[in-house]
């Protein structure tokens, strides 16, 4: 996650006002590479923004600003600490290690849908945060997590503060107000993590959740010190229900304008066990069309459109010469709608994902969770309480928009696709309506 990228002559903050109509205006009137301002390119199509993000000694990816290591703490992890830390944490974010645990993850999904208020308009992005906030935070903490969830949610809030669009762009050693409620939510947060962290070693009971995997010792560079493991927890915290909430979102608005696929998940979750702590992998591999509708959603929506790099050398990308120190901005929203990838790139299509007559066997590029060596690491996390959360709502309810003007999306200069003050109305589905006739 990073803090808004600076540009010359101010021209991002002029752009985001209206950035994805210009993106998608640039993408087919410019090609597939086109320069913004003097070093300043957009890569607008699949191959160029693939290009970019595979090639990550030319483009890498900058440091995470946004919870940077506190002041008294020992400094920024040196880079052997951080490759251990990310060696530990996707111990516990890879595929396998969240296909062992889905039996975690689908109780919260299913108690949102069961607590959905019906027959009434309902602010959903509010109440979906909450759900995958508690879904993502017991994932990483186990029974850790109910102490340290309201400062998650609380530095949650400093993220949203942090990077609300504002008018000046200080230099980054200004204490801000947003910076200093940043660092005072940051530190209590250590401060409620330290003693855990302290007792499960002293204990010997590590646990087998991410931070019990953060706190094994590797046989490599053995335990990881204190200061980085809790230096390298609020980011992880908040992206694991931060990002999922505003895709959230957008797949909760197309189950209520699209009724038929809404009922053939609801179909498809039929087979979920009554006891949500039962759910296997199984059972979530079994939903194959809760998962194609997903990925579609997110093909259309990406929750982060952009993605910023900066060249660290000359090189060459497309027709351009990039010269070092120039921002590259990867545009998945629009590499996802490049009609040489997908047939009928702007129509909501979930058979494009599954196999059979007239779907492709293999999608053209994804790049909802980024790919290359700094793809998502929660991308295995959040396919997983996106699909069960789908399941659960759509076997629950009917899903439609209230009467009035169409909920708006904002786009914000944090790189994120939301929809802004969206409400749906949920209505119960009766006893054997969640099947297809």
């Amino acid at each position: 996650m990073n803090e808004p990228p600076r540009l010359p002559g101010g021209s991002f903050a002029a752009w985001s006002r209206d950035r994805l109509a210009v993106a998608r205006r640039g993408a087919d009137e410019c090609g597939d590479v086109w320069q913004l301002e003097a070093g300043v390119y957009v890569a607008a199509t699949a191959g160029p923004c693939e290009a970019v993000l595979q090639r990550a000694q030319d483009f890498p990816k900058a440091p995470s600003p946004l919870f940077p290591p506190l002041k008294g703490s020992n400094g920024a992890p040196t880079a052997q600490e951080r490759t251990h830390a990310h060696a530990a944490r996707m111990r516990g974010l890879r595929a396998q290690s969240v296909a062992a645990r889905v039996g975690e993850i689908a109780p919260g999904a299913a108690l949102f849908a069961e607590q959905w208020p019906t027959d009434r308009d309902v602010d959903v992005l509010p109440a979906v945060r909450h759900a995958l906030a508690e879904i993502g935070v017991r994932y990483l903490f186990s029974e850790d997590a109910g102490t340290l969830l309201p400062f998650a949610a609380q530095l949650f809030l400093a993220r949203e503060v942090l990077v609300r669009p504002s008018r000046w762009e200080w230099p980054r050693w200004i204490p801000t107000p947003a910076r200093r409620f940043r660092t005072r939510q940051q530190a209590a947060f250590t401060d409620a993590l330290r003693p855990i962290v302290r007792r499960r070693r002293s204990s010997g009971r590590l646990g087998d959740d991410v931070l019990g995997q953060m706190l094994s010792p590797s046989a490599r560079y053995g335990p990881l010190p204190e200061e980085a493991v809790l230096d390298t927890l609020p980011g992880i915290t908040v992206a694991t229900f931060e990002a999922p909430t505003r895709a959230a979102g957008w797949i909760l608005l197309h189950l209520a304008r699209h009724p038929q696929a809404a009922d053939r998940v609801a179909a498809e979750a039929v087979s979920l066990p009554a006891d949500p702590a039962a759910t296997t992998s199984t059972h979530v591999d079994n939903l194959r069309y809760t998962q194609a509708l997903v990925h579609e959603v997110l093909r259309l929506y990406p929750p982060s459109w952009l993605l910023t790099r900066r060249a660290t050398r000359q090189t060459q990308l497309a027709d351009y010469t990039v010269d070092a120190g120039s921002t590259v901005l990867v545009c998945p929203y629009t590499a996802h709608r490049d009609a040489r990838e997908y047939s009928e790139p702007d129509q909501f299509r979930p058979e494009r994902w599954l196999n059979g007559s007239g779907s492709p066997a293999s999608p053209g590029a994804f790049l909802s969770f980024g790919t290359g060596p700094h793809g998502c690491e929660g991308a295995a996390l959040a396919m997983a309480m996106l699909t069960l959360l789908t399941a659960h709502t759509a076997r629950c309810h009917r899903l439609s928009e209230p009467p009035g003007p169409e909920p708006g999306y904002q786009v914000t200069t944090f790189e994120g696709l939301a929809t802004a003050g969206l409400r749906l109305r949920a209505t119960s589905r009766g006893p054997g309506q969640s099947r297809l006739p």
